[in-house]
């Protein structure tokens, strides 16, 4: 396995995507969901269940963009004891055996604060992480965290929605980098699904103004729509799904790793295969 440095894997994961001719596969789960050991469990079998890329939530008690399920992740996770400092020892543990596959932390700018954006930009690059977004921060003050990141190799990923006009487009990309992440519908995670045939000209649109892969995530939740998001986008990102999946599983006294693996399983072959179905 040959390992790439942290800033470099989301670049060349989408560069061999590109050269694969298909759209990525992108996980969303909640770092410490439902405790650390199955996280971790979770965190590492993703990659073989064909996630191409891993987004991992940093809990927090007020998560304003996100809906019910991840809102009960988080808590989930934070009753179990997970912190920033444990969100970057899951990532430290999974590069001890995964060196390619990218992660991108998602989550709000209360905890990084709490430390401070060169701290969090240091121990982020130290544990392996490849990208950040910082959902609550607007584009306007969002230069110092940049300059930290910078520093770091760590990618600031921004989002980019249906009211996104061109004028703001062009300051939300501004110092964006790795790729947009461009959410389907208005409202929060989980609420609605986001339909292929509107999300099209959108992301046209972005990759146009930004010159950088786009994925598509609120609103994805089985392959079928997976598949039909991944014949348009760079990558599609599926979360809600899974949190709901470990909650099911630990409902019904099941394992939530294996739950969330079968789940990312069909995923992502939907993914893998969305342009060459459409081709045949």
């Amino acid at each position: 396995m040959t390992a790439t440095p942290a800033g470099g894997r989301i670049k060349a994961r989408f560069e061999a995507l590109a050269r694969e001719n298909r759209a990525g596969f992108v996980a969303y789960v909640m770092a410490g969901d439902p405790e650390p050991g199955t996280a971790m469990r979770i965190l590492h079998g993703l990659p073989a269940a064909g996630a191409d890329l891993i987004e991992l939530g940093i809990p927090f008690s007020d998560p304003m963009a996100d809906g019910p399920p991840i809102q009960r992740a988080a808590l989930r996770a934070l009753a179990a004891g997970m912190t920033l400092a444990g969100v970057f020892d899951l990532v430290g543990k999974f590069r001890e055996t995964d060196t390619v596959t990218p992660i991108v932390l998602m989550g709000y700018l209360n905890p990084i604060l709490s430390v401070g954006f060169e701290a969090f930009a240091a121990a982020a690059a130290t544990a392996g992480v490849d990208g950040l977004i910082a959902v609550d921060c607007p584009p306007e003050e969002a230069d110092p965290l940049a300059d930290a990141l910078d520093r770091h190799g760590v990618d600031l990923i921004r989002l980019a929605t249906p009211t996104t006009d061109d004028a703001r487009l062009a300051i939300v990309t501004r110092r964006t980098r790795g790729f947009v992440y461009y959410v389907s519908v208005a409202g929060v995670t989980g609420a609605k699904a986001a339909v292929a045939v509107d999300v099209a000209p959108a992301v046209a649109r972005v990759r146009a103004a930004s010159g950088l892969p786009v994925a598509v995530g609120f609103g994805i939740r089985t392959p079928e729509q997976a598949a039909a998001i991944a014949q348009v986008a760079d990558a599609a990102v599926v979360g809600s799904a899974f949190v709901d999946a470990i909650a099911d599983a630990m409902s019904e006294g099941a394992d939530p790793a294996a739950r969330v693996l079968a789940l990312a399983a069909g995923l992502g072959d939907a993914v893998r295969s969305a342009r060459s179905s459409a081709d045949g």
